[in-house]
């Protein structure tokens, strides 16, 4: 099974493309390129790690066709995780907050998943998602022929590793190496982590800088060395409050705090404008982009992820009482409607 990767899903995941990103190029003078990560056949650039992280556990022989995968996730990499699970012959059970959009426990039951619905609680919380997953995983241990593997994507380094053998050598190439800097929002570090660690083997002057929302750590351990937060944000599969093991040892030279009034409007300026309809954590990377191309400059390229689409956030991101709640404003074009469910 170890070469066995001539799946569809297997083969889908990865070589998005690389889109100019007009309005942020233009307000900045510097050329901001987003990688267009909703492409992947899951939907979001999760689909990469869960494809590299169930190659490993083959290759490792912890998982064989017939086992179970059981993951904490709040959509993304179960979704990603789901349906590598399905091209590869393995079960998947998901265990997610019950506050995330209901998108995604849709599209998860939908793919076959397992869906086990858990009250949100903090990491250092024994009820949190992380937690009850990884627990039901050694609970399950045994019982199943395939084996059971918990893919713990905050500490498996093969999504790290992923990123390093696919997303950093693709955007190398695909800016003919002409790159100054990459900025991406923390959700496990891995795509940061990953794509850092290739960009700075053939360009250690280049920049790497994590986008970070309100209620997030990672922003106060980069600039001071503490993990510290405040606030919080409607984003969703961004925003850590500990150092991963994927983030473990990156190279990241600065980051930014980016608050909610900050990237939504942004967000619907990629829709509006640019024709992109994609979700929360991509405006934050946008806006991201935008601040660190005002602090380098005119002139330079930075590169950010587009991570998946609004479709698996619409009841939040479209629905104006749920955004004027938390003094945000909802898409000008809705004039009044919602699309609440």
């Amino acid at each position: 099974m170890a070469a066995d990767i001539d799946r569809p899903f297997l083969e889908a995941v990865g070589n998005t493309p690389l889109i100019r990103l007009r309005c942020a190029s233009e307000q900045t003078g510097c050329a901001i390129f987003g990688k267009a990560e909703f492409m992947n056949p899951g939907g979001s650039v999760k689909d990469r790690a869960a494809k590299y992280i169930l190659l490993d556990a083959f290759r490792r022989g912890v998982l064989r066709t017939g086992g179970t995968v059981v993951e904490g996730t709040a959509g993304n990499t179960g979704i990603g995780l789901t349906l590598a699970g399905n091209a590869l012959g393995v079960r998947t059970i998901i265990v997610m907050p019950e506050t995330q959009a209901i998108e995604k426990r849709s599209a998860l039951l939908g793919m076959g998943a397992e869906l086990r619905l858990v009250p949100a609680a903090p990491y250092k919380d024994s009820n949190n998602y992380v937690h009850q997953a990884r627990r039901l995983a050694e609970e399950l241990a045994g019982s199943v022929p395939g084996g059971v593997f918990y893919a713990n994507q905050w500490d498996n380094r093969a999504n790290r590793e992923g990123h390093t053998a696919s997303t950093g050598p693709e955007i190398w190439r695909q800016t003919d190496g002409k790159i100054d800097a990459f900025i991406c929002a923390v959700g496990t570090g891995g795509t940061l982590a990953g794509v850092a660690e290739y960009l700075k083997q053939r360009k250690p002057g280049i920049v790497t800088a994590a986008a970070d929302p309100d209620g997030a750590a990672i922003y106060h351990w980069v600039k001071h060395g503490e993990l510290k937060a405040s606030g919080s944000s409607i984003t969703e599969g961004i925003g850590l409050g500990r150092v991963s093991g994927n983030l473990e040892g990156a190279k990241i030279d600065d980051a930014f705090n980016i608050p909610d009034r900050e990237w939504v409007p942004v967000l619907w300026e990629l829709i509006s404008e640019e024709g992109l309809y994609v979700g929360g954590s991509t405006g934050l990377n946008v806006a991201g982009a935008i601040r660190l191309a005002r602090q380098l400059g005119p002139g330079h390229t930075i590169v950010t992820m587009l991570n998946d689409s609004a479709r698996t956030y619409e009841s939040k991101l479209f629905n104006r009482e749920f955004l004027e709640s938390r003094g945000l404003p909802p898409p000008p074009w809705l004039q009044g409607a919602s699309l609440s469910r």
